[in-house]
């Protein structure tokens, strides 16, 4: 459920984190020129609703649409709230985040429907028709469904806040927030959640206490300066004037963090001071024109309306009173503990959200990670398990099926949707996930941090160890002339796969009932690779379809995509027991060399291919 809450939140967060310029430019403008501003003029002021009412969604549902479906998908995204926007009776920031995903992933479907099937030389006027005609109908949807559909619920969670609000129940959501943002759900739930609620009260009310329930410094600079007056570590002592310039001034409340993981009750001292601030923003009916972000006292103060700066400026004051006294009598009662322990679980609690490991501990045995341990995750242990062999770290790295995770592993590297699996599997090891075996970026964090280890002086062995792979079997028979075909026109993925499955089928390594399985392990988990290399193959429970150890290889000049990646090279692969896995082991040892992989994928005849892997 965290994990999911954290994908989640990191979903909503990046639609609006890279814009947050423009909410910091429309907040400067309310601040400084609308009629209650610090310098009122007139024709400045007017900037400021179309930005509210078309910039900012556009550019959020733009990012949306584009993390779904690229460039073309931002497009659309933008063009579909366009819809939204005029078909609603209030500011779309939530139908932005909502239409521009959703446009983006239906022009990513039609993409996947039209692969291949589109005559040379119509491929751009397919493109840029396909954006208009489908962002066009997308928002005509968004005027007469999306947009009032939004105001509903719009209306509803304000009508929500208004309860909290007169209810004097609003300061209570502190009991949720604080505990959040060290699990690093802040960005979510201020820009995710609060941002879009407050740009509503804020443009009917020109200021939001929206904006205050998850920035305001105070409640972390009192934690900090408990410290800073009543540890008797050192270390805890000593760093503590500079986390509160950092927290205070930079807005950067991760930084105090561990030192509410060093002693977890001490989360009591922000929450307590928070609910208390609350009430005193809502009694005083104090608010912000914008979004404070990041959360330093500059970017607090910089967004009061004008003639409030004294009341936020005593809010922030009374949260690190209060903060300062529930925390100080805990800090002197539970004795010193290990700053630099804590800082470590805050930075894998860091890592494990985006899902890299960090090799801290003693690092002996990796393991890669697919759903049968057949194809995916061999090529991956054996490229990787090269890349490091020059570090002399004496680690082991070798490939499984995510259900059968050695019990001894360190680190376990899987698809993030078989995260789960392999936490069940190996709930002591440390988890990487990752997009594909070949190329990504959470692995170049996982070598980067193995090879700080080695000029660290800490490698316990004089070389990578590759005892537990393959090694030593003939490759007569799995890769035969038969089953290499070049120069074939670009299909979809799927009938790429089962063009794969049917020639494994030709040859007499599997039974045509093999082919569905392997389309079925597609839907579960890409077998794209990275580098331009798929590898698809039937699931765990289609092994006894398999009648002898193969692989085939079709080439695509043109390239198949699979999902956001082309595929040039599609080998499928049949594999009883270990067979295959030597074959495996010396293709991604050949396409680890960018002049081999070109060659690969612009070979002209089998004996080419062939050549390659003797």
């Amino acid at each position: 459920m965290k994990n999911k809450l954290q994908r989640f939140g990191k979903f909503l967060s990046s639609m609006v984190m890279p814009n947050i310029g423009a909410f910091i430019a429309w907040g400067f403008i309310t601040a400084l020129f609308i009629e209650e501003g610090w310098f009122p003029n007139e024709r400045l002021a007017s900037i400021q609703p179309p930005m509210l009412t078309y910039l900012l969604p556009i550019l959020i549902a733009y990012q949306g649409g584009k993390m779904m479906g690229g460039d073309r998908g931002g497009v659309i995204g933008a063009i579909a709230t366009v819809g939204v926007i005029c078909g609603a009776e209030q500011t779309m920031l939530i139908g932005g985040m909502l239409m521009g995903p959703i446009a983006g992933f239906c022009l990513k479907k039609f993409d996947n429907a039209v692969e291949g099937k589109i005559p040379a030389g119509f491929e751009m006027l397919v493109n840029n028709f396909s954006v208009g005609i489908l962002g066009m109908i997308l928002a005509i949807i968004g005027y007469y469904v999306i947009g009032p559909v939004m105001t509903a619920i719009l209306a509803f969670l304000t009508a929500g806040v208004d309860v909290l609000v007169n209810n004097n129940l609003l300061p209570f959501t502190a009991i949720f927030v604080e505990p959040a943002k060290v699990l690093f759900l802040n960005n979510a739930i201020n820009h995710g959640i609060f941002t879009p609620i407050g740009i509503e009260q804020a443009a009917e009310a020109g200021k939001s206490i929206m904006y205050m329930l998850e920035a305001n410094p105070g409640p972390g600079l009192g934690v900090l300066l408990a410290y800073w007056a009543f540890s008797k570590d050192k270390t805890t002592k000593s760093s503590a004037p500079g986390a509160v310039i950092i927290h205070f001034f930079g807005g950067i409340h991760e930084i105090y963090f561990p030192y509410i993981l060093m002693n977890p009750v001490i989360i009591i001292a922000p929450i307590v001071a928070s609910i208390v601030t609350i009430f005193f923003y809502s009694i005083t009916g104090a608010g912000l024109v914008s979004p404070a972000s990041p959360g330093s006292i500059i970017a607090f103060l910089a967004v009061a309306p004008k003639g409030e700066t004294l009341i936020v400026l005593a809010g922030v004051l009374i949260a690190t009173v209060i903060s300062f006294l529930v925390a100080s009598p805990i800090v002197k009662m539970t004795g010193d503990k290990n700053l630099n322990e804590a800082t470590e679980k805050m930075k894998d609690m860091k890592a494990e959200a985006k899902g890299i490991a960090r090799t801290t501990g003693e690092i002996k045995k990796i393991v890669f990670a697919c759903d049968a341990g057949m194809g995916s995750s061999a090529m991956g242990a054996t490229k990787f398990r090269n890349r490091i062999a020059p570090l002399n770290l004496g680690i082991t790295v070798i490939n499984t099926s995510v259900d059968n995770v050695p019990g001894d592993t360190d680190i376990v590297v899987c698809q993030t949707v078989l995260q789960d699996r392999a936490k069940k599997s190996a709930p002591q090891a440390q988890l990487v996930t990752i997009g594909n075996f070949l190329a990504d970026a959470n692995l170049d964090a996982l070598y980067a941090s193995l090879e700080a280890k080695a000029k660290g002086g800490n490698s316990g062995n004089s070389s990578t160890k590759k005892s537990e792979a393959p090694s030593g079997k003939s490759n007569d028979g799995i890769m035969v002339a038969e089953g290499i075909k070049t120069g074939l026109k670009s299909v979809s993925k799927e009938e790429a796969i089962e063009a794969a499955g049917k020639l494994l089928n030709k040859l007499g390594y599997v039974n045509e009932s093999y082919i569905p399985a392997m389309l079925e392990r597609e839907r579960t988990v890409s077998t794209y690779m990275g580098l331009g290399v798929a590898i698809p193959h039937g699931t765990s429970s289609a092994k006894n379809e398999v009648k002898k150890t193969g692989i085939v290889l079709l080439q695509y000049p043109e390239g198949v995509d699979f999902g956001e990646e082309k595929a040039y090279l599609v080998f499928g692969i049949a594999g009883i027991g270990d067979e295959h896995l030597d074959l495996l082991a010396k293709i991604g040892t050949v396409i680890e060399d960018e002049a081999n992989l070109a060659k690969l994928k612009n070979a002209k005849t089998a004996e080419e291919v062939l050549a390659m892997f003797k």
